[in-house]
């Protein structure tokens, strides 16, 4: 139960690591991009879930790991929504509730 723990950390991570990516992508020009402390997080965050997911790797089995990484597409849209005020559409959480049925699937 632990290392289902870790999967949606791992997983809140990565989609946080991505918001932080998106804020750097704003940067005018490569220097600019290299100078914006949102890519060093961004990366740091990434790492860390990278770690996570090598941990968890050990202890759960391939087949079951992978699909159920794909709950970071659901924290995807709730950052999206909450931080970058993007708009949600029924089109986009029929599709991610798609990829979360699929991967419950496989899962279990």
């Amino acid at each position: 139960m632990m290392y289902f723990g870790l999967i949606l950390c791992m997983t809140f991570m990565g989609a946080v690591a991505s918001v932080f990516f998106k804020r750097a992508s704003g940067s005018d020009g490569f220097f600019k991009l290299l100078m914006n402390v949102n890519l060093y997080i961004g990366g740091f965050l990434y790492v860390a879930a990278a770690a996570i997911n090598i941990v968890v790797l050990r202890y759960l089995d391939y087949s079951v790991v992978l699909p159920l990484s794909s709950v970071t597409y659901i924290w995807t849209m709730v950052l999206s929504y909450v931080i970058l005020q993007e708009t949600i559409t029924k089109k986009k959480i029929l599709g991610v509730a798609c990829i979360v049925l699929g991967a419950v699937c496989v899962a279990v």
